[in-house]
């Protein structure tokens, strides 16, 4: 010990005296002084045996630091007590800021020993089932110390981000608006039935515990003693108690007693789709951004910059509420991710002033950056919607009339852009009001109009100018059944109308080539990336009153068992056996190290 003294820093828990830890219990009785907020030298006058104690009320947290080190200096062993852990909005930080203001160095200065404690996010958690079983974080809407603008940030960027959040801090006699603009601020990203647990004096004689929604929560006092935790998008409520699954349903079956995955195949990246070594054919410098679409209620698309996981749950979302308006649904989703601050510069400005107010027209809130939406009405966004969607005038006609070309042209006007991609499609982006206008009028033209993301996409080649268009209304069928529907990631469905098979069919997900009057199958191409491949050949000769069938028996095997964002290739690897085609796996690639090393 220093000859100086010694600052002893103690959490104490949540305040009774089952759970503070030996080691504080220990140092309160090796004190010489005990230094503290009123309640909590209160709280654990029960274990003191005739210690100085230097009790302050609010505010006085500064002059208790100081005194602290003053005693300390004095050779003094000085306990400094906070409750819950003193690391978390406790003294620990403040007693190390007094020091470093004195040029304390820790090699011949007081020596310091902060001792941890239970904090509020843990044992409130423990009181309301398990909430925090994912990531959290905790913020304090205290503004007296905190700008309320910084705050306000950093709200935003948890309820955006989907954390699980611990709020301390909610309210007090004077501080009333903060919890009321911290739950606006959720719901614009949360769905009001997130669950919301409110616990007020955890472990001690007055506590109450307390299961709400979001939208619910200020209906019930909250106070200076309470915490609030918010759940994620994932968050539940069963028997009582608050729940937030940590993922194990992604690989486990929970109610099996023999699992499917074997140990030592548990951490392969095969069976973890979603990791970051399982991603491929990351967008390129400069590339555009990953975009998010669904049907609306006459199959026009919504898209705007988005993360890749909220593709899925928006496009579900639409083609259930057929209510919802497109053009809204892109405003808010890009709205919300301006104010996560996830746009480009110049975009960001400009939607970051269009956070939504509105409620639901469904009764509940989207939570974009959560990975899900609901429709709203356009109320409050003062421009019209970025809208994208494909267009090509046929499945295996790649000719555009003059009067489309025309129409494109017009629709896209100064303001929009056209982009021509390798899926025989061209992409139109444009500021739009009314999509289902916009949409009308290029089925009109005879386009064929498709969403943009993870959707499956149907393309076939130009059957030899239609000189060989034998295959053709097999094309047609699958477009009209399959083509944009929700994929677990996006998907080529593609069709060559003979052997020659030169639109490269056999390297889509895919691929159907039409031969001798019958249709042959290939299924996990994979044309992107160091280890690209040609899919596998599954079956051949299959009559054309059975390709169909088969075809859209993958898809549904595949929309049903494959994970969020896996590609088909690597799903058909995983599960093995797809409609009764069984995976094998590509022989092994030759390593070639060319001399000029590239």
């Amino acid at each position: 010990m220093s000859p100086l003294g010694k600052l002893l820093v103690i959490g104490f828990g949540p305040g009774d005296m089952e759970h503070i830890t030996k080691r504080a219990l220990d140092a309160l009785a090796e004190s010489e002084v005990i230094i503290g907020y009123n309640t909590y030298v209160d709280l654990i006058r029960p274990l003191l045996n005739g210690q100085e104690i230097v009790r302050t009320g609010m505010t006085e947290e500064v002059s208790r630091a100081q005194e602290a080190v003053r005693q300390a200096e004095m050779g003094k062993k000085v306990a400094v007590i906070s409750s819950g852990d003193a690391g978390v909005y406790g003294m620990a930080g403040l007693v190390y800021e007094v020091l470093m203001q004195k040029g304390w160095r820790r090699e011949d200065g007081v020596e310091v020993e902060v001792v941890p404690g239970i904090s509020a996010i843990q044992s409130c958690a423990s009181l309301l089932g398990a909430p925090v079983m994912h990531d959290a974080c905790t913020i304090s809407l205290s503004d007296h110390l905190t700008p309320w603008e910084t705050i306000v940030k950093r709200v935003e960027a948890a309820a955006s981000a989907d954390f699980v959040i611990a709020l301390y801090n909610p309210r007090s006699g004077r501080r009333t608006r903060q919890i009321v603009e911290t739950q606006s601020i959720l719901l614009r990203y949360r769905d009001p039935q997130t669950p919301v647990g409110l616990v007020k004096s955890a472990y001690r004689e007055r506590q109450q515990v307390i299961v709400t929604t979001l939208e619910d929560m200020l209906n019930h006092d909250i106070g200076m003693l309470t915490t609030v935790i918010i759940g994620n998008s994932s968050t539940t409520v069963y028997d009582g108690l608050i729940v937030t699954p940590r993922g194990y349903q992604r690989k486990y079956t929970l109610d099996a007693t023999e699992q499917a995955l074997k140990p030592h195949q548990r951490l392969r990246t095969e069976a973890e789709p979603w990791s970051l070594g399982a991603q491929e054919d990351r967008p390129q410098a400069g590339a555009a951004p990953t975009t998010l679409a669904g049907p609306s209620a006459s199959g026009a698309a919504v898209a705007t910059q988005a993360r890749p996981q909220a593709i899925a749950a928006v496009q579900a979302t639409t083609a259930v509420q057929t209510g919802a308006a497109p053009a809204s649904l892109a405003a808010e989703a890009l709205s919300r991710l301006a104010v996560g601050g996830k746009l480009p510069d110049a975009a960001n400005a400009r939607w970051s002033e269009h956070a939504p107010t509105v409620e639901s027209t469904a009764g509940t809130s989207a939570v974009a950056g959560a990975g899900a939406a609901s429709g709203m009405t356009t109320g409050g966004f003062g421009k019209p919607a970025l809208f994208e969607v494909g267009v090509s005038p046929g499945v295996g006609n790649k000719k555009f009339t003059a009067r489309q070309m025309a129409l494109l042209a017009e629709v896209a006007g100064d303001d929009g852009e056209l982009e021509y991609t390798p899926d025989h499609q061209i992409v139109l982006r444009v500021p739009c009001a009314d999509p289902e206008e916009l949409v009308g009028r290029l089925r009109d033209e005879r386009f064929i109009v498709m969403p943009i993301g993870d959707v499956f996409k149907v393309k076939a080649c130009d059957f030899c100018n239609m000189e060989k268009d034998d295959a053709v209304p097999v094309a047609e069928h699958l477009q009209v059944v399959l083509g944009g529907l929700q994929a677990p990631k996006e998907t080529s469905i593609a069709l060559n109308g003979c052997g020659m098979a030169c639109y490269g069919a056999v390297l889509e997900d895919i691929g159907i080539v039409y031969r001798k009057g019958g249709y042959d199958l290939f299924l996990g191409g994979k044309k992107f990336g160091r280890n690209a491949h040609a899919a596998q050949p599954v079956a051949e000769g299959i009559p054309g009153d059975q390709i169909t069938d088969i075809v859209e028996n993958v898809i549904a095997e595949y929309k049903e068992k494959g994970h969020p964002n896996e590609r088909f290739h690597k799903f058909f690897k995983r599960v093995g056996v797809v409609a009764g085609f069984r995976h094998e796996d590509a022989p092994a690639t030759v390593e070639v190290n060319a001399v000029c090393g590239d």
